[in-house]
């Protein structure tokens, strides 16, 4: 009597299901690496809590009380309002050398930094005239500070010199804000009939987490970054227009404009839609840890699913060449382990680094899946076929997630050599004849 169910149709629609039930450890397992990311992104908080942040610089602005021309809110006359009036440099130049090392927290490792930053630039006396003439404001140039822009003032470690005409002076820190930056101040009254230009100059330590950057808070800024540190990635509003990357470290160099930002030279310090400029217009370098363990496992979890399927179907051959027959039982447990490489992956790669990680948890499934393909399949031979291919398999995996830029190509590459190989293997099979039961000759009629 002939059952459906046991047709070579039915089995395929099996091992089908069974695949895509495979989904379920998956999703598991990569939600597991978004866990593990997710400590260690609190791992750096912790870090960046007392050390410093992600580290930014602003150089010195000039601010100074105003009398802003405004509307009155219950009879729509004219009227003004008391506001903070900002002007800033002509030219300014800035040089940041970051000295980087790692601080563990736990089992987690966050590149750190300090840097030596010197500021150098000019004001021009005549920018603060201009900028009451264009606002339309009452400027009091008399009552101006010098304001000093610091992402997080946790990391700031020492201020060496600051000198303004020559003259030292003393920074204070202050409650004022300009966006998401913190401000540190000295007092500097302007004198707006003065030709010459107001020079200044300053040189700091500056401690902070991963990355560091600069505003354009200048007529034309020039910055250079430089460390030691052989994984930059360049970010931010503006990339360098020089830079020199080489495995002892990078040195890049940025020129800006006041015609590259969303801002003018002077503005209204209340108005908070330029503030939330001030943040976009930053540029600056992030300190990459080149495929860190996340990633790799997370590239390795993408192409799951693909390589279940594969060894299914590599089992399925076995039993249409050589007439045996397997349990789905024995496809799940199959399935199950090599699912659970990758949680063994994630595992291990926190502890001993991602290649030797990938080394043991693919060697433990091989061991396991062809150790079990001979026990099934009655037959040695056939386990160490598998295994093989089971080999080769991750070996193609470890490639794909070391080739990020060519991932792609070589896995559509695989992907049709392995589907032209079973075309091949299965091109003088006549599937209709095994549209009866593998165990038909033992049935009674």
């Amino acid at each position: 009597m002939f059952r459906w169910t046991q047709s070579i149709t039915a089995k395929v629609l099996g091992i089908g299901v069974l695949a895509l039930l495979m989904l379920i450890p998956l999703t598991q397992a990569d939600g597991l690496v978004r866990e593990r990311q997710g400590m260690r992104d609190t791992a750096i908080r912790r870090v960046s809590d007392g050390w410093g942040g992600p580290q930014g610089i602003g150089g010195f602005v000039i601010a100074m009380p105003s009398l802003e021309p405004a509307r009155d809110p219950h009879s729509g006359g004219a009227t003004t309002r008391d506001a903070v009036h900002v002007v800033l440099a002509d030219e300014m130049a800035t040089t940041a050398d970051l000295a980087v090392t790692k601080r563990r927290s736990g089992m987690y490792e966050v590149p750190v930094y300090t840097g030596d930053v010197t500021i150098r630039g000019r004001f021009l006396p005549a920018d603060v005239e201009r900028a009451a003439r264009e606002s339309g404001a009452t400027l009091y140039p008399e009552r101006a500070e010098l304001r000093l822009l610091i992402a997080d003032t946790v990391g700031l470690q020492g201020i060496t010199a600051v000198t303004v005409d020559g003259r030292p002076v003393r920074l204070a820190s202050s409650s004022a804000r300009m966006g998401p930056y913190s401000v540190l101040s000295v007092p500097f009254p302007v004198d707006t009939a003065r030709e010459t230009p107001i020079d200044f100059a300053l040189t700091l330590r500056m401690a902070g987490t991963e990355a560091f950057s600069a505003l354009p808070l200048a007529r034309s800024s020039t910055v250079r970054l430089r460390s030691a540190w052989p994984d930059p990635s360049f970010q931010g509003a503006l990339l360098p227009g020089k830079s020199q990357v080489t495995p002892r470290g990078f040195d890049a160099t940025w020129q800006a404009l006041d015609l590259n930002r969303a801002y003018g030279q002077h503005w209204d310090a209340t108005d908070q839609e330029i503030n939330g400029r001030l943040q976009a217009s930053a540029f600056g370098v992030r300190l990459v840890q080149p495929g860190s363990v996340y990633q790799q496992n997370d590239r390795a979890g993408k192409y799951g699913l693909l390589f279940i399927a594969l060894t299914f179907v590599a089992f399925f051959l076995f039993e249409v060449l050589k007439g045996l027959r397997l349990h789905p039982v024995q496809y799940l447990l199959v399935g199950a382990a090599m699912a659970s490489f990758y949680v063994l992956l994630l595992a291990l790669s926190e502890q001993i680094g991602f290649g030797f990680a990938y080394l043991a948890a693919a060697a433990t499934v091989v061991l396991i899946v062809g150790g079990y393909a001979s026990a099934v399949l009655r037959a040695r031979g056939a386990g160490l076929v598998l295994g093989g291919v089971l080999s080769l398999v991750y070996a193609i995996l470890y490639g794909l997630i070391g080739a990020e830029q060519y991932a792609l190509l070589i896995g559509s590459v695989v992907l049709v050599a392995v589907i032209a190989l079973l075309m091949y293997l299965t091109r003088r099979i006549d599937w209709y004849a095994y549209g009866v039961p593998f165990n038909s000759q033992t049935e009674t009629p």
